[in-house]
């Protein structure tokens, strides 16, 4: 008869453990937002675009981390960004805001003697260098005037 006892217990055992793990399942699933769109990819641009793109397509933009000092904000360079969905005012009639959250880097696009920057050995440094090279070479100097 122990058994037959012990068969029972398993049974239940077995059955309160399969409805534990689809509730935690149905939680999972409700938790995550079904095919939520997210904003323009916009890290590597400058403030002021990824501003005006984020703009667009709807998104309010909260800046929450700057670094540096060196650059006007528009001038700096997003380097990451998160998405964020706002619940509207309890009792209003209000909707939700979509936001994106922007961290800046301000410094120059190359460390100088007297600013900070990124170094040219390190691959952002680098393309900026190049690129400020290939500006000076390809603008012809002024002619001057007597």
């Amino acid at each position: 008869m122990g058994s037959i006892a012990a068969q029972g217990y398993r049974r239940r055992a077995l059955c309160a453990s399969v409805v534990a793990s689809a509730a935690i399942a149905a939680v999972v699933v409700a938790a995550v937002p079904a095919n939520a769109a997210s904003s323009p990819t916009v890290v590597g641009k400058k403030y002021s675009d990824a501003k005006s793109a984020l703009g667009t397509a709807g998104y309010s933009v909260v800046v929450s981390v700057t670094v540096g000092d060196q650059l006007a904000r528009d001038d700096c360079t997003v380097t990451r960004q998160q998405d964020r969905t706002v619940p509207p005012p309890e009792n209003t009639g209000g909707s939700a805001t979509k936001q994106t959250l922007l961290a800046l880097n301000c410094d120059a696009a190359v460390a100088s003697a007297t600013k900070p920057g990124n170094s040219q050995s390190s691959p952002a440094g680098a393309a900026a260098a190049a690129a400020a090279k290939a500006s000076a070479t390809a603008t012809p100097p002024p002619s001057p005037n007597h």
